[in-house]
């Protein structure tokens, strides 16, 4: 995304999402407990916008979704989205649906890690906002269930058939998309879903340590290594090689690259400055 900004000003307060940024790592906190964080209208825009923000800004380093209470999220909020888009022409049902996948190309695209910290239920669109993300840290609380067929829509919704089969397989992914059933802990583990199993009740702390460790790494050669993870998935193997080479020699050209050879050569830890 453009680090360059127009008239609009910097938000000053989110109304739909809490947000922390701590020396280059923000924690979004997805923060409605009594409804299992259920999702909103303002909850999909504030994350689309949030995220487009952070990246221009280019202060965060990495940053961790989370959810408050028993669990990550219960998907799009069953009054608040489901019974109002009942009343809703295709023209508005189609401008809502592109608004939830545009929250999955914004944690795509933007150019720092992102790491979903999941405890309890991820369902629905909460079970796609942590498949979007670069790592999901989960505890063995965590069940993920895709459950757009449950509802009576098809189940590549925000981009999970696309994204989906990448992760586990076009087999699970199947069974996933096609039963809407829950995937616990352990199966989601074995099949590739979690990225890393933290103690029970562990999944913030272990994210918040892993964003950290992301954070003061190189920051450049993590935005370019999402960035080429996320071009290459749709490229021919000539092409990605190309593109691999031409970003490859723009980052040999980096300050990151040089302070790497120059920490080894003084034998001291790289002091990784993003550039």
């Amino acid at each position: 995304m453009s680090p360059f900004t127009g008239s609009a000003a910097r938000t000053a307060r989110w109304e739909h999402v809490r947000v922390g940024i701590d020396d280059g790592v923000a924690t979004v906190t997805l923060a409605r407990p009594d409804k299992l964080n259920a999702l909103t209208f303002g909850a999909y825009a504030d994350l689309r916008d949030l995220l487009a923000e952070l990246s221009r800004e280019r202060a965060v380093r990495a940053l961790v979704l989370a959810g408050e209470g028993r669990g990550f999220c219960s998907g799009g909020d069953v009054d608040e989205i489901i019974g109002a888009t009942l009343a809703m022409d295709t023209a508005q049902l189609l401008d809502f649906n592109r608004m939830t996948g545009q929250v999955v190309r914004a944690i795509r695209e933007c150019p720092f890690p992102v790491i979903a910290a999941v405890h309890g239920v991820a369902a629905g669109a909460g079970a796609v906002l942590a498949l979007a993300s670069d790592f999901r840290v989960a505890d063995p609380t965590a069940r993920f269930a895709f459950l757009f067929t449950r509802v009576g829509l098809s189940g590549g919704d925000m981009g999970a058939a696309y994204l989906l089969p990448r992760v586990v397989g076009l087999g699970h992914a199947t069974r996933l998309l096609m039963l809407g059933e829950p995937v616990r802990a352990p199966e989601a583990e074995r099949i590739g879903l979690i990225s890393e199993m933290a103690e029970d009740g562990g999944a913030d702390p272990a994210a918040r340590a892993l964003a950290r460790r992301l954070a003061d790494g190189p920051a450049l050669a993590h935005a370019q290594t999402k960035a080429l993870l996320t071009a290459e998935l749709d490229m021919p193997l000539a092409a990605s090689v190309e593109l691999d080479a031409s970003t490859q020699a723009l980052l040999m050209n980096g300050e990151d690259y040089a302070e790497f050879h120059a920490a080894f050569t003084e034998k001291r830890p790289p002091k990784w400055q993003g550039r």
